[in-house]
């Protein structure tokens, strides 16, 4: 009997994690290896990775723990956070999630795994929710044209300036700050107008722009609305003021403040930005939330980021689609007005599904609960004589107590509840949603003062100022008035997620995107009160368990990569580009070296990194990729002989962006560091090094680490992201800080790249559990079935579509690249016919042109099984009979399967006039009929969406186009 015992501490341990998570098991491995001709996963990734990066030692990182296990230990450090009633305010607010919102898509795979929604015809469902946002986002604020969301409500006034100077007609001049503008804000600001040039002039605005500013030109004026200290004052006439010095003006404004006071748009705004956290998204420690953007119309064209447009498809029925610049930053680069690629989608699902579910009415009355429970406060506060600083406000108090503000902010606390210390007789006092009168009667008892609720609401009058009542109505779409039950709101959103291809369906195979499981053991602390319910200005003390979890990932992420600090601050993968090229500049010019501006970019470079050195104060000078995909070495050695003296930095992206470990990436960083630069190695491909390779050991100085790619936190539609910046030590001195939380980066820092001190810290326990989950071993493991997938799916379609890069070994890293020019040259089959094909046989489409033209970039990750994998080279590989019975005229050039694609339900009825079957149009290459995808449109007119431009809910007999 003995001889059968299994110990109890392997019985204890179960399935390991990563057998969860990496998707072919052995045998299957073993299938892939041999196709490709190797023995096993070191031998491949011997052969694949060049001697000279290979790391010599394992990663030291904790052993890999149980799913159990790994969520005990997120719940001891929950238990260290201390969540008190916040009533901290300045941007942030406890709200109420609704249930059907948070279950539905917050924790539907349906919603967080899918990608950006590129791939419009698969995307109807996003695409509508997005619209749903920028109607609300449009109606609220009084301008017809919202953006899809942005990353925070700093970054975004932060974009508005530079729009404002974009396309103001001052030329120079000042950029004008009203004092009020949360603190944050300002800060955010002043960080990303330093290296453009840009003067910031921080000052009360109340009376108006002083004359002393005015008459040094000013091109752009924020003012916020209500003020950051709590003020409502009509600031129609600094409006006027501005406009008659030929500025634009942005208003800061809180959109649950706007559903009771007079629009920014009717106040004569030229932009409005702000956040929609208190619409339903929990304040997460800071994030993630979704910022917003409205503008005029005549500004629509050069708003930043994603903006969802109303087209028609092939049949003439209406269809959504991302508009106009959305991708600018790869066409543009270097004249990019923005690096904005990540957006806010998941959030600003919830947020504008909040405003669905609860209509206009609903809007209003929690605004007028919120603002009661503050009218109550103040009353019960000058009754008991305390000063208030100002008469008319939304939902924020700012009481003088000469010499104890300290003292009442402690004494809040002692009673459970978080208050902000404005200065040092000032404390600020915020009101929201989940406001209760047991919280009044606390924060009365820490003034010192006594009062009674019921009492003082029978005497107590608004304090919103009666000129400044909104009377316009708003959200008078249907949307926002029929979904007022569970039941209605429920299928609704199921609705939607229907029409949407995500990873809950089937494989995304996004080369550079890395679409990979997001393990529902990883999502799920998420949720969680102790992280979710955290402000992100609350006192350090109280937050011991998320700084403990956040040290441990940036300790873990230092040791993957070989750096020697990471900050988590920057909230997308471009804010982390900006913030490691503002670290470069800042090191350079504490040298003295000033003159070091020029940044050297691959042609192949990922288009954010040219947007990002520009927004970083640097002159881009491009170096040429040479035929087979490497860096071109003659002219990288050309450009830096001739910038010698002037060279900040080399951006290079390793494995490079297609796909294949350049061999000579260390000899191109000596080159580099000899002429006194510093490498910025892009970590847009670390899924492809975890384990095997460190950049900070082969040559880089400083990366971003995308945490939505290689370290599991879901895309969402579309954000939210994390990315991270790591840097070596000579670099740690110039990371991201922040104003209001000193201890979030170092003194010398750069200013904050993001609103919040710690970034998107909700999202953060998802890296945390994937890196603890998997163990050192696992992660190595990870990366070389991702290396595996890739070079198995390589040699599958090796004999049907050329491939077009590779590197030793004849191998890729972990994405190929095939190309389809031969054949669309030959046949007139585009790349996009075959993307939409692919929707057909049930896939979502590889990343299309991209960084070739006319090819697929392709990535199955570790997660994908061989099931999967196979089933998209077999439609892959029926794709391309299907091109030759094109070439071979079996099937007319215009009219096919391919050039149709996608084919809806709808499209079968009725007569079939088409040289292929229904069959071979819907059922291809043996896709079965009780696993069908049916896509809700047929191809989507771009073009038409562009000319006819249409961005918030179309009127109903607007529908039929």
């Amino acid at each position: 009997m003995t001889a059968n015992r299994i110990p109890l501490s392997q019985l204890e341990r179960g399935i390991p994690f990563e057998q969860r998570h990496i998707g072919p098991d052995g045998e299957a491995q073993a299938k892939m290896l041999a196709h490709i001709g190797y023995g096993s996963l070191d031998e491949l990734t011997a052969a694949a990775v060049p001697d000279v990066i290979k790391s010599a030692e394992a990663l030291d990182l904790p052993g890999a723990r149980t799913e159990a296990e790994v969520l005990a230990e997120l719940r001891q450090l929950a238990d260290r956070n201390q969540v008190l009633t916040s009533m901290i305010g300045l941007g942030y607010y406890g709200t109420f999630t609704p249930p059907v919102i948070l279950r539905n898509v917050m924790e539907n795979p349906a919603w967080y795994t899918a990608y950006t929604p590129y791939q419009p015809e698969i995307s109807q469902g996003r695409l509508e929710a997005l619209l749903n946002f920028q109607t609300v986002v449009a109606d609220l604020t009084g301008l017809p044209t919202s953006g899809a969301s942005l990353l925070d409500e700093g970054t975004a006034a932060a974009e508005a300036m530079t729009l404002a100077r974009r396309v103001g007609k001052v030329k120079g001049g000042v950029f004008v700050v009203d004092a009020d503008v949360l603190p944050q804000t300002i800060a955010v600001i002043e960080t990303r107008a330093e290296p453009l040039g840009i003067e910031v002039v921080v000052t009360d605005l109340s009376e108006g722009i002083p004359a002393e500013v005015a008459e040094r030109g000013v091109f752009g004026v924020v003012l916020q609305y209500p003020g950051a200290s709590g003020a409502v004052r009509d600031i129609k006439a600094v409006i006027d003021q501005a406009h008659e010095l030929g500025a634009i003006v942005t208003v800061a404004a809180d959109l649950l403040a706007l559903t009771l006071l007079t629009s920014p748009g009717a106040l004569g705004a030229d932009i409005a930005v702000g956040t929609t956290q208190r619409f339903g998204v929990p304040m997460g420690f800071g994030g993630p939330h979704a910022g917003y953007m409205a503008v005029q119309d005549k500004h629509a064209r050069s708003l930043p980021g994603r903006l969802v447009g109303v087209s028609v498809d092939a049949d003439g029925n209406k269809a959504y689609r991302l508009a106009l610049q959305t991708r600018e930053q790869h066409i543009r680069r270097e004249k990019a007005t923005s690096n904005i690629c990540t957006a806010q989608v998941l959030l600003a699902v919830m947020a504008g599904m909040y405003a669905v579910y609860h209509g206009p009415e609903g809007l209003r009355t929690i605004a007028r609960r919120t603002h009661r429970y503050a009218a109550i406060l103040a009353a019960g506060l000058t009754a008991g004589g305390v000063e208030l600083v100002h008469g008319s406000y939304f939902d924020t108090l700012t009481a003088r107590v000469p010499g104890k503000a300290a003292e009442v902010v402690a004494a809040a606390r002692d009673r459970g509840v978080n208050l902000y210390l404005a200065g040092e007789d000032l404390v600020s006092v915020s009101c929201d949603e989940t406001t209760t009168r047991a919280d009044l009667e606390a924060v009365w008892a820490a003034f010192g003062v006594s009062a009674d609720v019921e009492a003082l609401d029978e005497v107590t009058p608004d304090a919103l100022p009666a000129g400044l009542l909104r009377s316009d109505a708003y959200l008078t779409h249907p949307v926002f008035h029929q979904h007022r039950s569970e039941t209605a709101m429920l299928r609704y959103l199921r609705k939607l997620a229907d029409k949407d291809y995500a990873l809950d369906r089937g494989m995304i195979p996004l080369g550079s995107c890395t679409m990979k499981l997001n393990a529902t053991t990883e999502m799920e602390p998420v949720t969680w009160p102790e992280f979710g319910q955290l402000h992100p200005f609350a006192p350090v003390d109280q937050a011991e368990g998320y700084l403990t979890l956040i040290r441990e990932l940036e300790e873990r992420l230092c040791e993957v990569t070989g750096y020697d600090k990471v900050s988590i601050q920057p909230n997308a993968g471009s804010q982390g580009e900006l913030a490691g090229l503002l670290a470069v500049r800042a090191y350079h010019r504490a040298n003295g070296d000033e003159q070091r501006t020029v940044c050297l970019i691959p042609s192949s470079a990922h288009g954010t990194n040219a947007a990002s050195a520009v927004m970083a104060g640097m002159k881009v000078v491009v170096v040429k990729t040479a035929d087979d995909g490497e860096v071109d070495a003659a002219d990288l050695r050309a450009k830096i002989e001739q910038y010698r003296d002037e060279l900040a930095v080399l951006m290079i992206t390793y494995p490079s962006t297609h796909g294949v470990f350049e061999e000579h990436v260390a000899e191109i960083c000596g080159l580099v560091h000899e002429a006194g630069g510093q490498v910025y190695v892009d970590g847009a491909n670390l899924n492809a090094l975890v384990g095997l390779a460190k950049p900070g050991h082969f040559g880089g100085d400083v990366s971003h680490l995308n945490l939505h790619k290689t370290f599991c936190i879901p895309h969402g539609g579309g954000g939210p992201g994390v990315g991270p910046v790591g840097v070596r030590a000579h670099l740690a001195p110039y990371l991201p800080n922040h104003p209001l939380q000193p201890t979030a980066g170092p003194e010398t820092g750069v200013g904050p790249i993001s609103a919040a001190p710690w970034g998107s810290a909700g999202i953060l326990p998802i890296s945390w559990s994937y890196v603890r989950l998997m163990g050192g071993e696992g992660l190595k493991r990870a990366t070389q079935v991702a290396v595996l997938g890739a070079n198995y799916i390589a040699k599958r379609l090796e004999p049907h579509y050329p491939v077009l890069y590779t590197g030793p070994g004849n191998l890729v890293a972990h994405e190929c690249i095939i190309d389809l020019r031969p054949l669309s040259k030959a046949t007139g089959v585009s790349v996009d016919d075959i993307a939409k094909r692919l929707i057909d046989y049930g896939f979502h489409a590889p990343t299309m042109s991209f960084p070739v033209a006319g090819t697929l970039m392709i990535e199955p990750t570790e997660s994908e099984d061989l099931v999967e994998i196979d089933r998209f080279c077999d439609a892959m590989i029926a794709i391309r009979a299907e091109i030759e019975k094109v070439a071979s005229g079996e099937w007319p050039a215009g009219d096919n399967p391919l050039a149709n694609a996608p084919h809806t339900a709808a499209a079968l009825g009725g007569e079939w006039n088409h040289p292929y079957t229904r069959d071979e149009a819907v059922f291809p290459g043996g896709v079965s009929a009780d696993e069908k995808y049916w896509p809700p449109v047929r191809r989507i007119d771009g073009a038409f969406g562009d000319r006819n431009l249409v961005c918030s809910c179309p009127p109903l007999d607007e529908y039929d186009a």
